[in-house]
């Protein structure tokens, strides 16, 4: 008879764990020393260990096979949902009933890095099999934990072009995820941004050309795996050609095979040949690849055709949020769920509801839509990764630690030499930049009072208004319509743009003296902006992206 787990409450583990070979689960030393006749039965079934040292010895994943085949078909079920959850009560609950394989956090749940550790250790204990608990933290527009060391995000990284410094920055960040449990990021970002007017990657990706793109994803995918945290590249096929955003519609990307080729594929094939942890899917739909109208998320051809057989994937795929408006489009959740598992996802991401999710699934198998065989190749991938990343080791984290780690002095400095290094100079008409110490200088725009103060720290003499300054800041974030405007109202001086989100605003600087980018809005970047303007910190970035008269590649320095 296969083990089943039993029971619904948390199980006590032992200190010591090995594989008993008769039974094919993990059971206590003591049952089975000198056991021959198979493992002791304790009507818990088998529980994962997450103990010290307690991955089986040899092959760190040779008892998965035998240990899916005693799982029940509730358990493997609950293996490849990945829900929401309200508070401890709440996932506590979901544990128990759906025997879930893993949770996403998100800043209601997490908000002080104690207070996330000891959640993440309290759900730990709750599940007999080690979760992957994940969040969506990719730095810059994208960022769920407050409290974490603050990057501007992959276009500033872009800008740099070193991938040792996606490394840092991914290590910075899976650094301090783990100090507090969590173990699956669903980053880094793999999308080639070539549309402008892209209403939901823009500065989410490291830039237009799939090559940079490619350097620094594989730079960021080391760094989460020096720091132990699988790694999710995202959204597959691609979507940085979309005006659509997908949390509230269906894009449809009008690339060709050839175009995919060359555009959106490379990020992922270096992913792949890196071996990539997960890759999430994009709710979009993309004819030249599949003209069934199926959103990529569900297409077989899209992700057992091109991702699994094309690329040669052989981790996890996982959704995106199955509460997106995309992935609703075309199909009822439900049934959007089960038809995602059978193009070839193995974690379902965020169904909006797990139950009518959960018994879906079950239904497709026991109607025999889903095979078993196919279930058991997604439940074994799942515990791989798991098993990859250290889980069926000791996950209890301290709490007090978690504290020292998170936005330690040192971490804090890499995020500074990333924003340093990433302000980018695309215009310096007769040598406006850097500022003369006697210049005086007016910000106006998004976040003028914060980007005022810092360049009063610097000692750089600030005008109470544009008709008293000899130049004119003038600050733009995601509004290029507006920024020609202010430029012509900015007053008798020189006037330099900024734009402090995507750097495509720079294509309406218009007649400004200079012009700037930083990718970001952040107290770093604009910290770092202030010591380019000052002349303290010379510009180093280089346009990521094309913005009109602006090459890629181009940045000036002094």
């Amino acid at each position: 008879m296969a083990a089943t787990f039993g029971g619904t409450g948390p199980v006590r583990r032992s200190r010591t764990f090995a594989l008993c070979a008769a039974a094919a689960v993990l059971t206590p030393l003591t049952a089975c020393a000198g056991n021959t006749g198979g493992a002791a039965q304790t009507g818990e079934g088998p529980v994962a260990s997450q103990t010290p040292g307690a991955t089986p010895a040899g092959d760190q994943g040779a008892w998965i096979p035998d240990f899916v085949e005693g799982m029940t078909l509730e358990q493997k079920v609950g293996q490849v949902f990945v829900p929401t959850f309200r508070s401890r009560p709440d996932a506590e609950k979901i544990i128990r009933r759906y025997h879930v394989g893993g949770l996403i956090y998100f800043p209601g749940n997490a908000r002080t890095p104690r207070r996330t550790a000891q959640m993440s250790n309290a759900l730990q204990r709750a599940s007999k099999i080690p979760l992957l608990l994940g969040v969506d933290e990719e730095q810059g527009p994208v960022t769920r934990l407050a409290y974490l060391t603050r990057f501007p995000g992959n276009m500033a990284l872009g800008a740099l072009a070193r991938p040792e410094e996606a490394r840092a920055a991914a290590r910075v960040t899976g650094t301090e995820l783990r100090a507090v449990g969590i173990n699956q990021n669903y980053a880094p970002v793999a999308d080639v941004n070539v549309n402008p007017a892209n209403p939901v990657i823009g500065l989410r990706s490291f830039g237009s050309d799939p090559d940079l793109v490619s350097r620094m994803l594989v730079g960021a995918l080391q760094g989460y795996r020096d720091a132990g945290v699988a790694a999710t590249a995202k959204h597959f096929p691609g979507h940085g050609d979309t005006d659509t955003d997908s949390h509230t519609g269906l894009p449809v990307i009008k690339h060709s095979r050839e175009e995919w080729e060359r555009l959106d594929a490379p990020p992922f094939r270096a992913a792949v040949q890196h071996g990539v942890d997960a890759i999430m899917t994009a709710h979009i739909v993309m004819p030249g690849l599949d003209r069934s109208g199926d959103p990529a998320t569900m297409s077989r051809t899209v992700l057992t055709g091109l991702l699994r057989e094309g690329l040669g994937f052989q981790g996890v795929v996982v959704t995106d949020s199955l509460s997106m408006a995309g992935a609703s489009a075309k199909y009822p959740a439900a049934q959007a769920a089960v038809r995602a598992f059978l193009a070839g996802a193995d974690q379902l991401l965020m169904p909006p509801d797990l139950g009518r999710a959960q018994a879906a699934m079950m239904s497709a198998v026991r109607k025999g839509q889903i095979s078993m065989k196919r279930l058991d190749e997604s439940v074994t991938r799942i515990l791989w990764l798991k098993a990859r990343r250290g889980l069926f080791g000791d996950v209890q984290v301290d709490p007090a630690r978690a504290e020292q780690v998170v936005r330690s002095a040192a971490h804090r400095a890499v995020a500074r030499r990333v924003a340093e290094h990433s302000i980018t100079l695309v215009r310096n008409r007769n040598g406006v930049l850097p500022l003369d110490a006697r210049t005086t200088v007016h910000v106006t725009g998004p976040r003028s009072g914060v980007l005022t103060a810092a360049l009063r720290k610097r000692g750089v003499p600030i005008a109470a208004s544009p008709g008293a300054a000899d130049v004119t800041v003038v600050t733009t974030l995601n509004d290029g319509k507006a920024t020609k405007a202010k430029v012509a109202a900015s007053g008798r001086g020189q006037v330099v743009v900024v734009a402090l989100g995507r750097p495509y605003d720079l294509g309406h600087a218009g007649s400004a003296d200079a012009a700037l980018a930083t990718y970001s809005s952040g107290a770093a970047s604009l910290d770092a902006l202030a010591g380019v303007l000052s002349g303290r910190v010379r510009p180093a970035g280089r346009l990521p992206v094309q913005v009109r008269e602006f090459d890629f590649g181009h940045g000036l320095t002094y």
